[in-house]
């Protein structure tokens, strides 16, 4: 194999075959920015020109060397020649002064649409025309190139904390030493760390009597044990029929919320709660509005998959394990405090269950307690609906972020909106992430099986403005 041929690992491969018409396997950031009081005129003009005459930078001159094999059992990534500058940076301009619903819009009907895999698969869109002479960066890749954890990695070394700074280049400019591996600490896609478990679950029993026997016992406490502190633990069969498991079309529907982090840390503090829980729980106020509004809310509460970090037993290195962890959106429960208090609950002791098992035990569990999901994904595709319960209704993840404030070339991030990927069975997807001192929340989901998305992103500021009127009691 060439030297500039990479071959795509059995994730990737899973990415490329999950694409059709519906499921698009690619993931995406929206960035604002308010650009420096001395910029030109014709700063994004320039900005764009500054990047077309520098070199574009591997991984994002790389294209898939048989791109309608999409079934292929090998795939590689070779080197585009022909590289087309003006097909993958493209400019966009809302009716001025657009506002963030505009804004919101445009997203949804830029990330309906495939990439082209005849092509390196990403785009960037430099949209124009926001209210005060704001400008946004939106940036797609497809999965199956670089994960959005690593790909948010590679755009803050093309940022800078000097304000004063002029001479940041674009992240396509910016050389990478190697190929940027997924990080199995990080990632923010559910299906990469489904898949993750799923190629971890025999391991348990080859990693010795200890893996196994924690697997063993996990699995009974969540699945079998319904008593003290395990009936806290969501199991594979928790979650209630709910629209969040529809068939997706191709259609999404993007919205954003943003709230001072210190918001969220006093009501943490105040409940001995994590950030993450109050996260949930004022997601699970705006879905059990959202819900209502449709006369669709569930009896029993809404279960969400977690991506979580869980330092393994024993490690002295502090690294963390990748696990899955099922929680109550507590959708269920009409007071806010007593939301949390579930959540808090059901989290802690999930959290805690993963803290006695080892890595490789870690990662069986999570196989096994999404495995059942497969079913809810059938059942979308088919229409028909399972007479069991499902596994989860959405998924929610939290990513950490940049800690200080970041420039480009004088322009300060306002805020950094992870947009993902919903499948079959699975129509909503909510990630989270932490900039300087604010938490980013980017919804997105099916335009067809959730309308009027953006009525969520409100129900959740409402939700938390609830949850602190109740700790006041």
């Amino acid at each position: 194999m060439s030297a500039n041929n990479v071959r795509l690992g059995l994730q990737d491969l899973i990415f490329i075959y999950g694409e059709t018409s519906s499921s698009k396997m690619h993931v995406a950031g929206l960035l604002p920015f308010t650009p420096p009081a001395d910029a030109p005129r014709d700063y994004l003009r320039q900005m764009i020109d500054e990047a077309r005459h520098q070199e574009v930078m591997a991984p994002w001159n790389r294209k898939l060397a048989h791109p309608r094999l999409q079934f292929s059992p090998v795939h590689t990534w070779v080197t585009d020649t022909d590289f087309d500058f003006d097909y993958h940076v493209r400019r966009s301009a809302l009716a001025s002064p657009g506002d963030e619903r505009e804004l919101g819009i445009l997203v949804s009907r830029l990330h309906s649409n495939h990439l082209d895999l005849t092509r390196p698969p990403w785009e960037i869109h430099v949209i124009e025309g926001l209210e005060g002479g704001r400008f946004a960066l939106y940036m797609k890749i497809h999965q199956a190139l670089v994960d959005g954890y690593s790909a948010m990695r590679m755009l803050a070394r093309s940022l800078s904390t000097d304000p004063e700074s002029r001479d940041t280049r674009m992240f396509f400019n910016v050389p990478t030493p190697k190929r940027a591996r997924r990080d199995p600490d990080t990632s923010a896609n559910p299906l990469t760390s489904t898949l993750r478990a799923l190629g971890g679950f025999g391991s348990a029993v080859a990693g010795g009597v200890g893996s196994a026997v924690d697997l063993t016992t996990a699995l009974v406490n969540t699945q079998i044990r319904r008593d003290g502190g395990y009936a806290q633990i969501a199991g594979s069969a928790s979650a209630p029929h709910s629209i969040l498991n529809a068939r997706i079309s191709r259609n999404r529907r993007f919205a954003t919320q943003q709230y001072e982090f210190d918001r969220l840390k006093a009501l943490s503090s105040q409940h001995g709660s994590t950030i993450n829980d109050v996260a949930l729980t004022i997601i699970g106020g705006g879905l059990r509005k959202f819900l209502n509004d449709f006369d669709k809310l569930p009896d029993r509460s809404l279960i969400a998959f977690l991506p979580v970090n869980v330092r393994p037993k024993g490690d002295e290195g502090g690294g963390n394990a990748v696990g899955a962890i099922l929680a109550p959106m507590g959708t269920d429960i009409e007071d806010p405090a007593e939301r949390l208090e579930s959540i808090t609950a059901a989290t802690r002791a999930s959290k805690a269950q993963l803290q006695t098992m080892s890595p490789t035990a870690i990662v069986a569990y999570s196989a096994a307690l999404l495995a059942p999901a497969g079913g809810q994904v059938v059942g979308a595709l088919t229409g028909v609906q399972p007479p069991w319960p499902y596994t989860f209704n959405l998924c929610v993840s939290n990513v950490p972020g940049p800690q200080e404030p970041l420039y480009f070339n004088g322009s300060r991030l306002e805020a950094t909106y992870p947009v993902s990927i919903p499948i079959h069975g699975m129509a909503l997807n909510i990630t989270l992430q932490s900039y300087a001192d604010t938490m980013n929340f980017g919804f997105i989901g099916c335009r067809d099986a959730l309308p009027h998305l953006q009525r969520l992103a409100v129900y959740t500021g409402d939700a938390l403005g609830e949850l602190e009127k109740a700790s006041l009691r």
